[in-house]
Order: structure tokens, then C-alpha cells, then sequence
């Protein structure tokens, strides 16, 4: 029997053909899954899209629009969340005047919180927006451009209201779902917009009674699109079905987790305009929840 280094060719053979037999049946695995996925994938896509033209070309009044406001009051959505955590907050011994809006994006909710709070903490997870935020606490106002169509832009300014003590703000970059251990108490907490693109909400919502003092105010608002994109299925804390088959809605899951230590107050749906070019944008309602620590 022929052998090479001490290795029988015919064993050599059989084993290389095992081992090439074996990758490639996993990789044609590996491509059925894929191909599976992507089939998955593409009827939910096509279905969705399907019912979203249907409901364009044959869906009743009501079904279509079912709010009883337009655009116009749909503008002005950060400064109009700022006014509703005021609009509650209560000063009075014992509740500090600290404001920490999680998620701030660009910063105006932040600098409209300063005009009550004493200080004011700005965090988001884009460092982008971080950057800006303090550019803006800086100078005041910035140049930026808006696409209008294509490659066709048109200049803008964004101006923080001479109103505002800039001072009283600080922005910092920062992950919701894992905040620092020393931020301390607030007078008000407000999440504009956030849960449902946390990659875990609950962790978020369970950190949330330890910052909020006794009596401060917590503002969340969310349109409740929950999406994998941003949050494993197995995280989500709405918009699903549970094992008896009963819906559980974003709404619902709030009420459970933040009902032992909050009070609700109001709620209600504020709209928001998001403009993307001159002639394509985003109206969106979302869900705007008030609690009192209690």
C-alpha cells in the first residue's frame, strides 16, 4: 500500500473528499437559508407595500386620516415636547431643577428646556449630533443646506432663541440602554421619540424610576414603529402578539413597567413634519405620555 510521509494516500483521499463533500453541503445550506430569508423577506415587503396602495386607492376617509389635525400643527415638534414637560413640571423643594432629554438629536428640545430648568443635559448616540449641539450652544446659530431635488440645495440657518441661556446646557454622547451611573436625579426626563429604536427598551425603562425624582415629571413620546432594524424581535416591548395570541401594544407595555412608580397624567398624539426634499416628506403621529414619579 502506497503511503507518503507515512500517510496512506487512499485515507488521504477519502478524507480530503469527506472534508470538500462536508463545506460544500453547508454552504449550500447556508445558501438555501439565504435564499429562504431573502424569500421571507421579500413577500412581507411586497405584501406590505400591496396593502399600502390599497388603502391609497380604495381606503374611506377615516381609514386613510383618521386625526382631526393638519401639518401646520405638526411643525415645531421638539420645542412643542420642551413645553409639555413645562407645562407639568412642578418647582417645589426637594425636586431639583435638572432637565435630561435622552435622545436629543440636534439639541432644540434642550435649549427650550433651559429657559425653566437651572440645567439642562442633552444626550444622543449620533456623535454627529452631538457636534452640533454644541456647536450650536457655542455660537448660537449655524449654516446648513436642504435638498430640494437631486443634487439642488438651498441654505439655511438654525438659530437657537435669544432667549435661552445657553450656559445651562451640556450635550453628551451616550447609549440609552446603558446610561452612566452618576447622572443623578432630574426634575424632568424626557425621551422624544426613542424607545422604538433602542436595541433594548426595557433596559432603558427599567433605569428610568432612579433618575426621575419623587414628584419630578417623565415625558416619552414614539410613534411605536417597531422595526428589527433597530431592535431584535425578542426585545420588543409592543406591537406584537403574546403566547395567547393577545395584541400588546407600546401603550400597554409603558402602563406595566412604569406603572409602579409613576402616575400617568396625560397622553395624548402629537404629529410631526419631517421635511426630506421640496416636495417629499414624513407626517408622523406618535404617542406623547406624561407620568409624575411618584
Amino acid at each position: 500500500m502506497a503511503t507518503l510521509f507515512g500517510f496512506d494516500h487512499k485515507m488521504v483521499a477519502i478524507t480530503t473528499i469527506c472534508l470538500s463533500a462536508g463545506v460544500s453541503i453547508y454552504t449550500s445550506y447556508r445558501l438555501w437559508k439565504e435564499r429562504q430569508r431573502q424569500r421571507e423577506k421579500n413577500l412581507y415587503e411586497t405584501e406590505k407595500l400591496v396593502s399600502e396602495y390599497l388603502v391609497l386607492h380604495y381606503g374611506k376617509d377615516a381609514e386613510i386620516l383618521s386625526y382631526d389635525f393638519g401639518l401646520k400643527e405638526s411643525l415645531h415638534f421638539p420645542k412643542r415636547c420642551a413645553e409639555l414637560c413645562i407645562k407639568h413640571f412642578k418647582e417645589r423643594d426637594g425636586i431639583p431643577s435638572r432637565a435630561f432629554d435622552i435622545g436629543c438629536a440636534v439639541g432644540c428640545s434642550s435649549f427650550e428646556l433651559a429657559k425653566t430648568f437651572d440645567a439642562v443635559i442633552g444626550l444622543d448616540y449620533s456623535q454627529a449630533f452631538v457636534d452640533v449641539c454644541n456647536r450650536l450652544r457655542v455660537y448660537g446659530c449655524m449654516q446648513y443646506n436642504v435638498q430640494d431635488e437631486g443634487d439642488l440645495q438651498t441654505l439655511l440657518i438654525a438659530g437657537v432663541d435669544d432667549e435661552v441661556d445657553r450656559s445651562r446646557t451640556t450635550f453628551i454622547k451616550g447609549d440609552a440602554c446603558s446610561l452612566p451611573s452618576d447622572l443623578g436625579q432630574f426634575g424632568c426626563v424626557l425621551a422624544a421619540n426613542l424607545i422604538c429604536r433602542l436595541h433594548s427598551p426595557m433596559d432603558f425603562l427599567e433605569r428610568l424610576p432612579g433618575l426621575v425624582a419623587s414628584g419630578g415629571i417623565l415625558v416619552i413620546t414614539s410613534p411605536y414603529t417597531w422595526m428589527e432594524q433597530f431592535t431584535d424581535k425578542s426585545k420588543w416591548i409592543g406591537g406584537y402578539y403574546d403566547k395567547k395570541k393577545r395584541p400588546v401594544s407600546g401603550f400597554q407595555a409603558l402602563q406595566k413597567k412604569l406603572g409602579p412608580d409613576f402616575d400617568l397624567i396625560e397622553e395624548k398624539n402629537m404629529p410631526f413634519f419631517i421635511r426630506e426634499t421640496a416636495h417629499k416628506n414624513q407626517w408622523t403621529i406618535a404617542h406623547a405620555t406624561v407620568w409624575r414619579r411618584k
